[in-house]
């Protein structure tokens, strides 16, 4: 036995352990168990098959029809049901506070002929069944090897079986420190709190306009715009003589069709991605223009276009049209030679013309457009019925955006036939378009000459990874440079001549090859799997792939800090694992430099300046399943192997397997503390970086960092679907602004 009672840790860790029950039920937790039961109960007894739901446990069900029996055979229950009496017997033995009554439940679950020891073939069934309920596909496949490391290491004299107390020993043995905790007494500073409400509201006014400034001043520019031009032709307009006959309505129409006009110019510019990309990395407009913001910024833009359109269509509808109907003879004669001799006599009239005609359809296929790209059917979020949900996802947003082509043709033409301006030079619509799309044309000619010159071929069989991704490594186009964090267009023309679609990249700007990881989500990212997962495999020699970049993107903002916080979630890591990279080869080219003689071992050259900025990365991966952790295992281990100063810290986290404490997990966390002591290896991820379970706590990982780098900015940066950004938004102001580390967080997100 365990001596628990002179070794505070001890004592901790078997309170936090084993627990069946993660939350804390207390009474209440009975409560809502009495309550189910009542509702699943036949005749007054339960049944196995529902004690799972009726405990609360009903995605591990296997598990807890495990539980289920090791507590009935404790009692000499033999049958597959249970009454109330017996359950609240159940309910009390797992929630049951001591580590003792825990283990001994656990203990008699992987016991299951009761004889008070553990054969290698119960321990390889309990194994199997905690792989299960914990996501983990390989662990299931490796359980008899599993059951084999546990064996020979608590088993040693080979007596075939082990016993209460090496489990015992087992799981309250001393964990490895992990490498981000801080015993720092600086972690425990508590919060700064203002207790003057207008002081406290100008604080935070003042940090509002410190972190939105960027944004501030170009949403205030633009509004400011269109509401110059609106107030320009509305006053304009009320000045002719049309304002006698239709009225403030026309002024109205007037104006929004120059904001229209104005904005449908404008929305062209935040998707130049190559001006874009030069603007940012190559002139000072990036220090006071957030560029990172260029899609959010077109999608303002486009609202505005479809408020524009609104009050345009609706003032000529159903205000000024209406009046120039019932306008007297009198009333009409100054409109003569603007809608002619002969006043026009309904609705129709207007709409056979040419400008009604061109404004009909441009409103049809800016409806369509603009419907197909909002989030629920460009990612196919709606249950539709089969044949509707063909018309939607991301082909039908790529296709119908670019019905634009047709729009600008018509707006053109629709901006010439104007009723109310003869005069050539009042026809501007042709002059707010001009440059918008000359730009726009040669942003698309550049695009159809990398596409001719820069094809590129794939170095070596793509890699399949469960799952759904595709791992793609391919030769990098001469003259061909990038900055870790950018992205590049992927096109295939194997599955389409036209489409092109955004990956970030993995590898580094020193690899010899340019790298990328795709998801197979959406219509042509499947197809691109299913190409490369076809028995017998297609030569890759014969597939015909383009890329299309690099283009500017928040995470290659990194190297203005010197620390780093890179969190990714899912598939988004791709390109934080580039950062890694990169900073990982600057630390082999250091060493060669100072091996060599050419810098200081302060990483200085001359003793002037810094080669790299980057010194210190805390890196943070959050996955749903097992199987991702093998995408970028090589990146890990070698991270292991040439990170000699710490320089990087690797913390992976599996959201599948239930956290430390939970019994569900607690034969998995046996495993790999094990198999890492004796090989080195995760049991988990196969490589050499522990991965850690459940999702990481961030306000302890934010307060971390900041005791570490008291006076320091560190920049934080996120790629992964919009669910943590409000949180980690949330830490980053926290721990910049309410508490006494003074550690600037800088916070930049790209979400997908």
């Amino acid at each position: 036995m365990v001596d628990r009672t002179n070794d505070s840790g001890t004592a901790a860790r078997a309170l936090k352990g084993l627990k069946f029950m993660t939350k804390n039920v207390g009474n209440d937790g009975w409560t809502e168990v009495e309550k189910r039961f009542h509702e699943l109960a036949v005749d007054g007894t339960l049944a196995k098959s529902k004690f799972c739901q009726c405990i609360g446990m009903k995605e591990s069900s296997e598990f807890a029809n495990e539980l289920f029996d090791a507590l009935a055979r404790r009692r000499g229950i033999t049958s597959g049901s249970i009454t109330k009496d017996e359950l609240h017997e159940f309910w009390e033995q797992i929630t049951d506070q001591s580590f003792d009554a825990r283990l001994k439940t656990f203990f008699d679950m992987v016991d299951k002929n009761a004889d008070g020891r553990l054969s290698e073939e119960e321990v390889k069934e309990i194994i199997r069944l905690s792989a299960c309920a914990n996501k983990l596909t390989t662990i299931q496949e490796h359980a008899e090897e599993c059951a084999a490391l546990i064996m020979d290491s608590l088993d040693p004299k080979n007596t075939g079986y082990i016993e209460w107390h090496h489990l015992e020993i087992l799981l309250l043995e001393d964990p490895t420190q992990l490498t981000n905790q801080v015993t720092d007494t600086r972690t425990k500073q508590a919060p700064t709190k203002e207790p003057n409400p207008i002081k406290l509201y100008l604080k935070r006014l003042t940090f509002f306009i410190e972190e939105h400034w960027r944004r501030i001043w170009v949403i205030g520019l633009w509004l400011s715009i269109c509401a110059g031009l609106f107030s320009w032709k509305f006053i304009q307009y009320k000045n002719r003589a049309v304002f006698q006959v239709m009225g403030y309505c026309v002024s109205a129409a007037k104006g929004a069709a120059e904001i229209l006009k104005f904005n449908m110019a404008l929305i062209l510019l935040p998707v130049c991605r190559n001006t874009i990309t030069w603007l940012r990395s190559k002139t000072l407009l990036g220090k006071v223009v957030p560029f990172n913001d260029n899609i959010i910024f077109h999608q303002v833009v486009a609202l505005g276009i479809a408020l524009g359109v609104g009050v345009h269509v609706i003032a000529h509808l159903a205000c000024d049209f209406p009046r120039l109907l019932h306008a007297t003879d009198d009333e009409y004669e100054p409109l003569k030679p603007f809608f002619g001799d002969d006043r026009p006599v309904n609705y129709w009239w207007f709409l056979k013309g040419t400008e009604g005609l061109t404004g009909l359809v441009m409103v049809v296929l800016m409806t369509i457009s603009f419907t197909l790209a909002q989030p629920w059917f460009r990612r196919n979020q709606l249950k539709l019925p089969k044949i509707l949900k063909k018309l939607t996802g991301f082909n039908a947003f790529w296709y119908s955006h670019h019905l634009f082509v047709i729009v600008y043709a018509l707006l053109i033409v629709h901006g010439y036939f104007l009723y109310l301006s003869k005069k050539w030079y009042k026809k501007t619509t042709w002059m707010y378009l001009a440059v918008p799309i000359i730009l726009y044309a040669f942003e698309r000619l550049i695009r159809a000459f990398r596409d001719a010159n820069e094809k590129v071929k794939l170095l070596e069989e793509p890699k399949l990874y469960r799952p759904n991704v595709v791992a793609l490594r391919m030769s990098k186009p001469k003259g061909f440079e990038y900055s870790s964090g950018q992205y590049i267009y992927v096109k295939c023309s194997d599955i389409s001549p036209f489409e092109w679609h955004p990956f970030s990249i993995t590898s580094a700007p020193g690899d010899d090859y340019l790298s990328i990881h795709v998801q197979a989500a959406g219509d042509w990212t499947k197809q691109l799997r299913n190409l490369f997962s076809k028995v017998p495999a297609i030569p890759r020699e014969t597939v015909r792939l383009s890329v299309d970049g690099p283009y500017g993107a928040p995470a290659q903002d990194y190297k203005e800090y010197e620390v780093l916080l890179l969190i990714g979630l899912g598939i988004g890591v791709t390109p934080l694992i580039s950062i890694v990279k990169d900073v990982l080869n600057n630390i082999k080219r250091e060493h060669k430099d100072i091996e060599s003689g050419m810098v200081n071992n302060n990483g200085f050259e001359n003793n002037k300046r810094r080669i790299f900025a980057t010194q210190r990365v805390y890196f943070y991966w959050v996955t749903k399943e097992q199987e991702s952790l093998e995408w970028f295992s090589s990146v890990m281990n070698e991270v292991v192997e040439n990170d000699e100063n710490g320089v990087i810290e690797l913390h992976n986290h599996c959201t599948s397997v239930y956290e430390e404490g939970d019994a569900r997990s607690a034969l998995i966390t046996m495993l790999q503390d094990l198999n890492h002591a004796k090989n080195g290896v995760d049991i988990v991820s196969g490589t050499r970086v522990k991965t850690h379970f459940a999702r990481p706590k961030w306000h302890n990982v934010f307060k971390q960092v900041a005791a570490k780098h008291t006076d320091q900015r560190v920049g934080v940066f996120y790629c992964g679907r919009p669910t943590l950004i409000r949180e980690l938004k949330m830490w980053a102001n926290h721990f910049s602004r309410e508490t006494t580390f003074n550690c600037k967080f800088d916070f930049h997100k790209e979400n997908f």
